[in-house]
């Protein structure tokens, strides 16, 4: 098991993990785009850059429609960013990615994790159903399991 790993279920449950699994899939359904959730425990202070980096290495720009979306917690850091691709950037409201991440902070700051993550998933979810909905062909192109980092993040 990977710190990331030890220190996402030191906050949270089994059940809250399968919540946010269960979260992704559901809006996975009415959307070509993809949610993929990260656990790591450090950005060395760069959250944005760090999140850009692991959303390139895992590939995740190659989407069909380019409309995949990262979030990252930094969890011993307390820090967390969200990544989308250029195609979710050509289609939602110039303000869609500082809110989704003001909505999620609160929740942060206010000690609700879960609820938190699962504002965030909602809101990406809702916005890529009305960008991307759901093709009669459409298939999953990422999972939809939990990351979790490497021990040497």
């Amino acid at each position: 098991m990977t710190k990331a790993e030890r220190l996402a279920k030191e906050i949270f449950s089994d059940e809250d993990l399968q919540q946010i699994s269960t979260a992704i899939s559901t809006f996975e359904n009415r959307t070509s785009g993809e949610i993929v959730i990260s656990f790591n425990t450090t950005s060395h202070n760069q959250p944005y850059k760090k999140a850009k980096r692991i959303f390139e290495k895992a590939g995740l720009h190659q989407t069909k429609d380019r409309n995949a979306t990262l979030i990252v917690l930094f969890l011993s850091e307390h820090k967390f960013a969200v990544y989308g691709d250029l195609g979710i950037h050509e289609k939602v409201p110039e303000n869609f990615w500082e809110s989704t991440v003001d909505e999620m902070r609160t929740q942060f700051a206010q000690g609700n994790m879960l609820d938190g993550l699962l504002k965030g998933i909602n809101r990406l979810g809702e916005n890529l159903a009305k960008y991307f909905p759901v093709a009669e062909n459409d298939e999953n192109e990422l999972s939809d399991d939990i990351k979790f980092g490497a021990e040497d993040e």
